[in-house]
This record gives C-alpha cells, sequence and structure tokens, in this order.
C-alpha cells in the first residue's frame, strides 16, 4: 500500500471507501432532485446502499460486513450463486490450498448450526488413489452421550477429564484479543481445553474462565527472569491458578520446527509484554531451543519439577518429530530413569497459524502421520504406552479426522484452523500482516472489533459440540462404545483403483515391548536409530545418514 494511501487509512480505513461513495453519490443524487425528476430512482438506489453500510457494521454476526460494509456482500453473493455457477470458478471443492471449500464450509455450518447434510451424496471420486473409510457394523451401537472424554496424569494430585477435541496453541498477539475471549468462552460453555500458546496467559484467557493449557516455550513467557531463564516462583503463581489444568513444554512445533522466532517490538504492546513478563515496545526472542535443560534426562527431571511447583498437575510436552534419534533418545531417557510425562502432542508439520519461513512452511518436520505412529510404536515397544497419554494437532476438523487419528494411536486430537474457521476466518492468508478482514489474527483496535465475543463463542461451542456428535455417529456405526475403540483396522485405504488396504496392514505397527527383548529390532527406522541414541544426550551416538525406509 502507498505512503499516501497507509496515511489516508490511518484516519479513515480505506476499506470503507465504497460506503463513503455510496454516501456521496446519494449526496449528488439528492442535488439531482433540484433539476430532475430522474434523480429518484438514483436517490433510492444510493440511499438503500448507504443504509446498508449502516447497518453492517452495527451487526453483530459477520465479521467480513463490519470490516467491510457494502463491497463485503460481493462474497455472500458469490457464494450463494456459486452452485449455478460452479463450473466457472477456479477453486474446486475438495481443492485444498490448504483447506478444501468443502472443509471450511463443514466448519461454519456446523458453527452456524445450520444442518450439514448433502442432498445428492458424496461429491468425492471414492476410486481415487488415497481415498478413505472407516468400516460400519451390522450390529452398531447406541452411545448415551457424545461428551467423549480421558484422564491425564491419574496419577497426579490433580488428574485432568479431558475432552477428546481441544484448541490447539495459538498466542494471543498472533490472535486479537477478541478471538483469544471468543475461543476461551466457547471452550467455558463446552467443557474443553483452550491452550495458551507459547505467549502465555493474558488477561483475555482469564477472562471468562475456560480450562487452559499452559504452553511453555523457550523464551519462558510468564515465567521468565530479565535475561530469559526460567523462574520458578512465576511459574508457580501462573501454574497453581485453578483456570491451568495442563503444564505443555514447548520443545518444538510443525510451523518452524528449530527455528526460534521474534516479534518485534513495535508488536509488544503493554497487554502482551503483561502476558509474557517482557518490556513494552522492546524485541520478544523465542530461542530455538530450551536453556533450562541441556539432556533427556535432564527435560524428564524438569518435567517432574514443574508438576511439583504446580502442585501436582499433569504436564508433557509438545514436539514436531525430527531426527529420529533425538525422540528415541527421550524415549530411553523414561526407561532409565523411570519418569514418564503424562502426556505428549504430536505436531504435524502440516500445522501452523502464523508467518513461518517458507521453506519451513514446506520442507521440514515430520508430518503428523509419521510424527504420530513413530511416537507411539516407541512407547508400544517400550511397554509404557499405558502411562503416557497422546494428543495431535495437523489439519484436523472433521469428525473423520478424529476418528482417522485416534485409529493410528492418538487419545485426543486439537485443531487450531478449525476453530478459527468457527471464528469467522475466511482463510485470506494475511495472519501476518495484521489486515486479516475478520479481526481473528490481527491486532488492529478496529478490525478486531467486527469479531463479536458473544456471537463466536457461541460458534466455537457449536463447532465443538457438532462435532462430537458427528463422531458420536461414526462410533456408533462401526459398532464400538468410545472413539478411542477405533483402530487402524477400522480405516480402509484406496492404494489404487483397484486396491484397498487396512491401515492396520498398510503402515508399520510393532508389538508390545518390542524394543525391550535385545532381538532384532522392528523397522529399518527403529534398526538404523535406536541404537544411536542416549538418555545422556540429544546427539547421535554414532554415523548418521541411513534412510527411513
Amino acid at each position: 500500500m502507498p505512503r499516501w494511501l497507509q496515511a489516508v487509512d490511518h484516519h479513515f480505513p480505506v476499506r470503507y471507501g465504497t460506503w463513503l461513495l455510496c454516501a456521496v453519490l446519494f449526496g449528488i443524487s439528492l442535488g439531482l432532485l433540484v433539476y430532475s425528476r430522474y434523480g429518484v430512482p438514483l436517490v433510492l438506489l444510493f440511499g438503500l446502499l448507504t443504509w446498508v453500510g449502516w447497518h453492517d457494521i452495527r451487526q453483530t454476526k459477520r465479521s467480513v460486513l463490519r470490516n467491510y460494509p457494502v463491497i463485503g456482500h460481493l462474497r455472500f453473493l458469490l457464494e450463494y450463486i456459486r452452485p449455478e455457477l460452479r463450473q466457472y470458478f477456479i477453486e474446486s471443492d475438495s481443492e485444498a490450498a490448504p483447506f478444501s471449500r468443502q472443509q471450511r464450509s463443514l466448519v461454519y455450518q456446523r458453527a452456524k448450526g445450520d444442518p450439514d447434510k448433502r442432498p445428492f451424496g458424496t461429491q468425492i471420486d471414492v476410486h481415487l488413489e488415497g481415498y478413505e473409510w472407516i468400516n460400519h457394523s451390522l450390529t452398531p451401537t447406541q452411545l448415551p452421550s457424545h461428551d467423549f472424554r480421558i484422564t491425564i496424569g491419574e496419577g497426579r494430585a490433580q488428574p485432568y477429564s479431558a475432552s477428546i477435541f481441544n484448541i490447539s496453541a495459538m498466542s494471543f498477539g498472533a490472535l486479537s484479543a477478541n478471538a483469544i475471549r471468543a475461543l476461551n468462552s466457547g471452550a467455558k460453555k463446552g467443557g474443553f481445553a483452550h491452550d495458551t500458546g507459547e505467549g502465555s496467559i493474558s488477561v483475555h484467557h482469564r477472562a471468562n474462565g475456560g480450562d487452559l493449557i499452559w504452553e511453555i516455550g523457550s523464551g519462558y513467557f510468564g515465567c521468565r527472569n530479565t535475561d530469559g531463564t526460567f523462574n520458578p516462583e512465576r511459574f508457580e503463581a501462573n501454574a497453581r491458578d485453578p483456570q491451568v489444568k495442563l503444564i505443555e513444554l514447548k520443545l518444538s512445533q510443525g510451523a518452524k520446527p528449530g527455528h526460534g522466532g521474534m516479534l518485534p517490538g513495535a508488536k509488544v504492546t503493554p497487554e502482551i509484554a503483561e502476558a509474557r513478563g517482557i518490556p513494552v515496545g522492546e524485541d520478544c526472542i523465542s530461542p530455538a531451543s530450551h536453556s533450562a535443560f541441556g539432556t533427556p534426562v535432564e527435560l524428564l527431571q524438569f518435567l517432574e519439577r514443574l508438576s511439583a511447583l504446580s502442585g501436582g498437575k499433569p504436564v508433557g510436552f509438545k514436539l514436531c518429530i525430527g531426527h529420529p534419534w533425538e525422540w528415541f533418545a527421550i524415549a530411553k531417557a523414561m526407561v532409565e530413569t523411570g519418569i514418564t510425562p503424562d502426556f505428549i502432542v504430536i505436531d504435524g508439520a502440516e500445522g501452523g497459524t502464523g508467518a513461518a519461513p517458507l521453506e519451513f512452511t514446506d520442507h521440514v518436520g515430520a508430518p503428523l502421520q509419521e510424527g504420530l505412529l513413530l511416537v507411539h510404536n516407541t512407547l508400544v515397544g517400550l511397554n509404557l504406552r499405558h502411562k503416557v497419554k497422546l494428543g495431535c494437532a495437523g489439519k484436523v476438523v472433521s469428525a473423520f479426522d478424529i476418528a482417522r487419528m485416534m485409529a493410528l494411536g492418538a487419545d485426543w486430537c486439537n485443531s487450531a484452523r478449525g476453530f478459527m474457521f468457527s471464528l469467522g476466518c475466511i482463510q485470506a492468508q494475511a495472519c501476518h500482516t495484521g489486515h486479516c478482514p475478520t479481526g481473528v489474527t490481527t491486532q488492529d483496535g478496529l478490525r478486531q472489533q467486527a469479531l463479536v465475543v458473544p456471537d463466536k463463542a457461541q460458534r466455537v461451542f457449536s463447532y465443538h459440540d457438532l462435532t462430537l456428535k458427528a463422531l458420536q455417529e461414526l462410533v456408533q456405526a462401526a459398532g464400538l462404545l468410545h472413539p478411542g475403540d477405533i483402530t487402524a483396522a477400522h480405516i480402509v485405504h484406496r492404494v489404487s483403483r483397484h486396491e484397498v488396504k487396512l491401515l492396520a496392514n498398510l503402515l508399520p505397527f510393532i508389538k508390545p515391548g518390542a524394543l525391550l527383548g535385545g532381538g532384532d529390532l522392528p523397522g529399518n527406522v527403529f534398526k538404523v536409530y535406536w541404537p544411536m541414541a542416549s538418555a545422556q544426550s540429544f546427539a547421535p551416538q554414532g554415523v548418521v545418514g541411513a534412510t527411513y525406509a
């Protein structure tokens, strides 16, 4: 945007230009009435459009119209006529960029409480390679509730009964204040958890009292000294807040694993500074690695320290799988010390809501399926799977997405962009610019006013509620009692036009205790990388260079 236009926008938002033009033309058309009766239709037209703009900025249901009065109606007009003009639109229903129109529409419908029925059957080519379905039973079950839960930290003083579908980590600063408030209010209403992201706990997280998963990154925001190191006293003060249910140590994330980050000083507002425990207006650095521990054993000991400081709340960590020997080193440290985290969250490389370098977005980190399988298989092979709950995140938006991840070993799923869509995100992919058209990912006070908290909180609740109701129907159709009963033997994957396989036969699953027997290790990834791992170091012990296959 040219500087002169930026200056104009500072005093009068350019996006209101269409509305202003309508008002000006309304005034001109009034003047024409003095000279000609032909001014009447123009007065009616531009008067109506001016009133529409005034109504748009006052209504509370649609953020796009509050931020783009009058002209925003073009979006809804195109949506309305799209079925009749489908062949003229470049984007198809199933084209994912990164989420398909079909995926987004599903979330929008559920968020608004609209029926998500399809009158003419599936629009998916069921003979296309990669198509998947869940096998149903001739003896379906009838479940009394769709409020599926798991207990995390059963051995702790304060275990947590968690929903199997929760809000993934998104920091205040990445999301607007109103977005955070709406998410937390929806979580409170629905009894599910809201992950704070590494930006720590802000006043907006606390405003509505929803359950929080406090994520602590390498910057130790909310529990740091002035030099950026961990401060146990500040941690304890936040961790003992009854609203905080789980403590999650972030080792890496799918959006930019191994990268760290920086929030420029210009964006460090007093609210963000207060939440993170940093000076206002100064660059906020998230180092690429932690300073509170340096080895796998020290990591597990640090987690135990966090649980003790929190008063016995469940603790765990989040990571995106990179070098296999580093994860194996943590697993070996569990065996050596007898310390196991209460939970692990696996983040897929396909995740991310913020601005990440292009090469990281496309080419760093393991996708969710490979990461989740590796962690699940390792814990099974060490006979530790029953001690550690597994969460996962990575483009999970639908009931089938949840079912599939649970079939691969997850105990629960998190979603970031699914809940962003429920807030009204239209996938404009302008999150890093501060110009989010719906007020979800901006700190612009005027833009985020378009996001009306009570309305969007209800949509967050409705999306969660109806997604779990859809999951209940899938579980019942499969003849099961809980989503945790779904296994890889229930999911069918088309490998070619004329061949299908169960995921149980297509993907590698190892037997309980297989890593403890001392015999041949299962699968090449374990044969090559397991011997390289040491509980005393994240560094490989030997020659690196073998392949996964």
